[in-house]
């Protein structure tokens, strides 16, 4: 009986760490092709310039497939220590993404104010050889949200000590349109704009976070349960 539960839970086990080690390889493969062919696309900080969306995405894959790997091994040879140290590990990140989103809530304003102040000091790399991410990141950002400097367009007055902005800042784009009037440019500032977009879409962020603790907590549970379950299978065979 103990053993027919123990296979049961094991090839529930190898599936669940199939998946997560598969989830790994694709979130790898997009942060591999990010880096080659955006370069540090989305590196928009100045105190963290490897903060780029190819690095967390590189290094998020190779951690997941990691503990995938772990999991998937520790339930093909039925390995009490590979089950315990894929417990402990898998328990750790789901602590540590609990504390950054309590740490998150609890300081909002203290984080608001310093990454305003951070992302101001990146304008100052717009356009400087060796950061061609973060100035193609900002291009973007200003045309697809329709926004234009970080509190507001004479951010980007300090940036070049004369009163013009990107081009990506013009309302309707044309070589040097930076140059023109402000009334052919976008008022609206890129912080909040960015941050109204994410508040709209707080629902789907929601949801996507509930399921990535539910799924963890179903890698932590099968864990458990195996290990249990081979500790039993050894006890009633000795």
């Amino acid at each position: 009986m103990a053993r027919g539960c123990l296979q049961g839970v094991k090839y529930l086990m190898f599936a669940f760490n199939l998946l997560f080690w598969l989830g790994g390889c694709g979130i790898l493969g997009v942060g591999i092709w990010l880096a080659a062919t955006q370069g540090n696309f989305a590196t928009l900080s100045a105190s963290f310039p490897s903060l780029s969306a190819a690095n967390l995405l590189i290094v998020t894959g190779t951690f997941v497939m990691a503990i995938g790997f772990v999991g998937c091994i520790g339930a093909i040879k039925e390995n009490k220590c590979l089950l315990l140290t894929f417990f402990v590990m898998l328990l750790l990140v789901f602590l540590l993404e609990a504390t950054i989103a309590i740490l998150f809530f609890a300081y909002t304003d203290q984080i608001d104010r310093y990454a305003q102040r951070d992302l101001k000091k990146g304008l100052h790399l717009y356009g400087t050889p060796g950061n061609v991410g973060l100035t193609n990141a900002w291009s973007i950002i200003q045309t697809d949200f329709r926004c234009c400097g970080v509190s507001n367009y004479t951010d980007w007055f300090e940036v070049y000590n004369a009163s013009r902005v990107p081009d990506s800042c013009c309302l309707e784009f044309s070589e040097s349109c930076g140059l023109h009037a402000p009334g052919t440019w976008w008022k609206a500032p890129c912080y909040e704009t960015v941050k109204m977009w994410l508040q709209e879409n707080l629902l789907a962020v929601g949801v996507f976070g509930l399921c990535t603790a539910l799924v963890q907590i179903l890698g932590l549970t099968f864990a458990m349960t195996m290990y249990c379950q081979v500790v039993k299978a050894d006890t009633y065979c000795a």
